[in-house]
């Protein structure tokens, strides 16, 4: 399965960008990580086949939703309220972790290529 992520960008705080994440294939779990510069790869949020279980990183519950269009194969990551400590590469994965630890990057097979989100202040 191959990934691609779009949708980055330079916004003020308080706006708001709405990424994508394009599947070449059919995915079971897919999720949203962020890395900023000099830290740690983050958690940001996932969501299962049907998108009835998502799951949020406390940082940004509330502020961002991330939503699945099967049929085209796309998740979505809807970032509102956006702070500049949201500034960050943000990654799409997918795999089949348990779904208690989707939060954990290792257990991802497949990695999109990332695209930058800026929240200026």
């Amino acid at each position: 399965v191959q990934l691609q992520a779009s949708g980055g960008g330079l916004v003020q705080a308080g706006g708001s960008l709405r990424l994508s994440c394009a599947a070449s294939g059919r995915t079971y779990t897919m999720a949203w990580f962020r890395q900023a510069p000099g830290k740690e790869r983050e958690f940001v949020a996932a969501a299962r086949w049907s998108a009835s279980h998502t799951y949020y990183a406390d940082s940004v519950k509330g502020r961002f939703t991330i939503s699945r269009d099967n049929a085209k194969n796309t998740m979505y990551l809807e970032m509102n309220s956006l702070k500049p400590e949201d500034t960050a590469v943000y990654a799409c994965a997918a795999g089949q972790p348990a779904w208690g630890s989707s939060n954990r990057h290792e257990l991802y097979r497949y990695w999109g290529q990332g695209t930058l989100v800026t929240v200026s202040s």
